[in-house]
């Protein structure tokens, strides 16, 4: 059951879980973001998703508790966390549509343009997951617009 919040001071951590017994990645938190499961600390039901760090990283903690005090003290605080909650739940719309209306090549050139830093950050089978897509299809992405690109800087 998540009990704290994670604010990202370095590094870099991903959410995934496991379906049919693979992974599947749902997100990515860099610097300046915080991580940590709302529903599970909302429900106190233990979570089916799992933070891993994919490089050094450095956490500076929050319990739940101390958060809610935060917001009660301050409404400063209130509003940042409800800004917060409205950019994450943005994303994740965004996220969710992508899946129902763009092919897994609009989604890699979207990752491509929103998280340039991650393609150097993040092993390309866990980019994979989060696209939904196998490795063996992001390679044949990659190289598809490798291909491209070529022969657009040589016209």
């Amino acid at each position: 059951m998540a009990n704290h919040y994670f604010f990202i001071n370095e590094g870099l951590l991903r959410l995934y879980g496991y379906k049919e017994g693979e992974e599947k990645t749902l997100f990515f938190f860099k610097e300046g973001m915080i991580a940590g499961s709302i529903e599970s600390y909302l429900t106190q039901s233990p979570s089916e998703l799992i933070l891993e760090a994919l490089e050094d990283t450095e956490l500076l903690a929050i319990s739940g508790k101390g958060l809610q005090e935060l917001y009660d003290l301050s409404i400063k605080f209130s509003k940042a966390g409800l800004l917060l909650t409205q950019h994450r739940l943005a994303a994740l719309m965004k996220f969710f549509t992508s899946f129902v209306f763009d092919s897994p090549e609009a989604r890699y050139q979207e990752f491509l343009k929103n998280h340039p830093d991650l393609i150097q950050r993040v092993p390309q089978h866990i980019i994979a997951s989060f696209l939904g897509i196998t490795p063996v299809s992001l390679s044949r992405i990659r190289k598809r617009i490798s291909n491209q690109n070529n022969h657009e800087t040589s016209i």
